[in-house]
Formats: structure tokens, C-alpha cells, sequence
């Protein structure tokens, strides 16, 4: 029974470092959206204005909504599967949290990013909220009609991008919610845009859930292992001969470069918004990869991760305030030096001022996953 506990314990770290990475990624993500706005990237990148740096620092951040939206679907499913105890509905714990996150993004949320209450974004975290609302209507469906909507709905959005509407037209606002990045609200004294379509979201979030099983305690960690690497490598061999041979799967294709980097740099130059077959392929791929080497890692680094991925909303409301205040103080300091804004010459600086916020923020970050642990307050888990 103890090695049970312990092989419980062990796999369920897994996923909060795979969680803890990712958020890290995230860090540097903001930074350079906060500090190098001067030198904002498109979607996909402009390869002939984005430096190499600039690139694949970007590319590096693609991993993470594919990563929350995927093991927020896989969670739901372990708590709808305690390892000890009898199984219940997930679909009170969804709504909850589902509307919760929805509360945030429309009002704790857009001040963060702005400093103003001008423009509400609705990003990730109303996609993973949204996506949660729908995957309780559905989570209790035979296996095999969720793996048909969720399967689908992946591998069959891009036939969906002829698809659009004017603002003027039924059906706009749907659209918009469902699969074009545009505005809801476009005037007046606050305007709201859609920024994270959540149609793809949907379906990652139903294969997350379907992935549950995955980590039950009846499966070995030898057998899923072995599974982990079997669709992690189908995912990125998938992904080689769509991408490779210009299929299916990208709005845009991939060109050959004199050279070689710039090659790489073209085939990896996927749409996030809404997120093209192939960069979900290649992300959750990536992901299912990472899951299985961190389910061996061990060393004082593997609780470094664990710490940040235990208390994920903590510290993604945590990081945006503190870069919104960081941005204050130099522009109070130095001027405003990229108009109306301060930023920073180089993506150097973008990772070293991320290591320092990385570092000053994990005492916080753990301390509240601490007390987390602790708190019988139901709503401290929310976060």
C-alpha cells in the first residue's frame, strides 16, 4: 500500500512539472509581450522581419495552451477517478471552475495586461473556462462519441477556415467565440475581442479527458511509458508528413531558405489563433514526450517545478501584475523609449530580466501552494 501512495504521489508530479515548465515558458512569453511590444510578432511570424532569437522564443511559448488545455481535461478525469475513493461527476467541479475562470478573464484579467479597463481580451484563460463548461455537458458520453467529437473537432477545424462573417451578419458572434479572432464589441466605452477562438480548445480539452486513464492506478508506469511515447512520436510523425509534404493541417506553407535555420524556422511557422492541426500536433506531441521524462526525473529542480505548477492561477495573476507595476516604475525612471512604452533592445534582455522574475516570484508561488495544501477553503483551490 505504501508503494502505491508513493507511486501515486510520483505521477501526479509528473504532471505539475510538466505544468511548472510551461509556466515558465509563459514567464518568458509575457516579458517579451510586455518589453519587446516594439517588435510585436504576427500570427503566423513574419519571417522576414522576426530575428531567430525573437522566433523560437515564441515557438517555445506555443507549448503552453495546448499544455494547460490538455491537462486541465486530463485533471478533471482524476478527479472524477480518485485513486482511493468511488467514482463521481466531474461536472459540478467543471461548471464551477469553468465560470470562475470566466469571472477572471472578464474582470481581474484585462487590467493586467493594459493598465486600463479599455479592452477586455478574452484569451487563454476564458478558452480553458469555456472549454471546461462544455467538456461537463459532455463528460458523460460513451468513450467512444467523446473520441469521435473530440478527434473531429482537431483534426477537422481547418476545413472550417473558408467559413466567415461580417459584423453585420447572424452568426458573427458565434463565429467569433467558436473560430475567428476578431471583435465582439468593436466601439464604445469598452471593447471586447475574442482572442483565443475556443472551437480547437474544445476538442484538446475532450482529448485530455479521454488521456485520464493514462494515469489511473491500474496502469503501470512501464505501460505508460510506452504509451506516452507512442503518441507522443505519432503526434511528431504525423505532424512531419503533413507539414512535410504540405498536406493538411496549415493555413500557410512551409518554403525552402538558402539556409538551413531559416528552413526549420518556416516549417515551424504555424497559426495559434485559432491553433492549426499542425501546431497541435507538434505541442502535444512535444508534450507527451516531456510527460514521460519527467515522470524520471528526480532532484531538488524537480520540486522547483512541482512548487510553480501546484498554484497555477496564483501565479498567472501574480506574474501579470507584477510585469504591469515592473513597467510602471521604468517608465516613471527612465522615460517611455518605444513610444508610449518602455522596452528592451534585445531578446537577451527578455531572458535575463525572466530568470530574475522567475527567481523572485517562486518563494511567493510556493509559499501559496503551501498554504494551499493546508487551507480548507474551498475556494483557495480555485487558484
Amino acid at each position: 500500500m505504501h508503494s502505491d501512495q508513493a507511486f501515486i504521489r510520483s505521477r501526479i508530479q509528473s504532471i505539475d512539472m510538466m505544468r511548472g515548465l510551461v509556466m515558465l515558458i509563459m514567464l518568458l512569453d509575457h516579458v517579451r509581450e510586455r518589453f519587446f511590444y516594439h517588435l510585436q510578432v504576427s500570427d503566423p511570424m513574419d519571417l522576414d522581419i522576426t530575428s531567430t532569437s525573437l522566433f523560437f522564443s515564441r515557438f517555445a511559448a506555443h507549448l503552453c495552451a495546448p499544455v494547460f488545455v490538455f491537462l486541465t481535461g486530463l485533471s478533471a478525469w482524476l478527479y472524477a477517478n480518485p485513486a482511493n475513493g468511488p467514482v463521481r461527476s466531474a461536472r459540478s467541479f467543471l461548471i464551477k471552475r469553468g465560470l470562475f475562470l470566466i469571472a477572471l478573464e472578464w474582470i481581474v484579467l484585462p487590467f493586467a495586461w493594459m493598465g486600463s479597463y479599455e479592452t477586455v481580451w478574452l484569451q487563454v484563460i476564458w478558452a480553458i473556462g469555456l472549454s471546461m463548461v462544455v467538456l461537463a455537458l459532455v463528460s458523460q458520453w460513451p468513450k467512444a462519441m467523446l473520441a469521435l467529437l473530440g478527434f473531429g473537432i482537431v483534426f477537422g477545424h481547418n476545413l472550417l477556415t473558408p467559413i466567415n462573417f461580417q459584423p453585420d451578419e447572424w452568426g458573427y458572434t458565434l463565429w467569433t467565440i467558436l473560430h475567428d479572432r476578431n471583435y465582439l464589441i468593436s466601439s464604445g466605452a469598452i471593447k471586447i475581442k475574442a482572442s483565443y477562438p475556443v472551437l480547437p480548445w474544445i476538442g484538446v480539452i475532450i482529448l485530455g479527458y479521454l488521456a485520464g486513464p493514462l494515469y489511473s492506478k491500474a496502469m503501470s508506469a512501464e505501460h505508460r511509458g510506452a504509451l506516452l511515447l507512442q503518441l507522443g512520436a505519432s503526434c511528431l510523425v504525423l505532424f512531419v508528413l503533413l507539414r512535410g509534404f504540405n498536406i493538411y493541417g496549415e493555413t500557410l506553407d512551409w518554403q525552402l531558405y538558402p539556409d538551413l535555420v531559416t528552413t526549420l524556422m518556416s516549417i515551424l511557422n504555424l497559426t495559434k489563433y485559432p491553433p492549426s492541426l499542425n501546431f497541435l500536433l507538434v505541442t502535444l506531441g512535444l508534450m507527451l514526450l516531456l510527460l514521460l521524462a519527467l515522470e524520471k526525473q528526480k532532484g531538488k529542480w524537480t520540486q522547483i517545478l512541482v512548487n510553480f505548477g501546484s498554484a497555477p492561477m496564483f501565479f498567472y495573476i501574480l506574474h501579470l501584475y507584477v510585469l504591469l507595476v515592473l513597467h510602471w516604475i521604468l517608465v516613471t525612471l527612465f522615460g517611455p523609449n518605444q513610444g508610449d512604452r518602455f522596452g528592451m533592445e534585445h531578446m537577451g534582455w527578455i531572458w535575463l530580466t525572466s530568470v530574475l522574475l522567475a527567481t523572485a516570484l517562486y518563494y511567493p508561488t510556493k509559499q501559496f501552494s503551501l498554504y494551499k495544501k493546508r487551507s480548507q477553503q474551498a475556494w483557495i483551490r480555485y487558484l
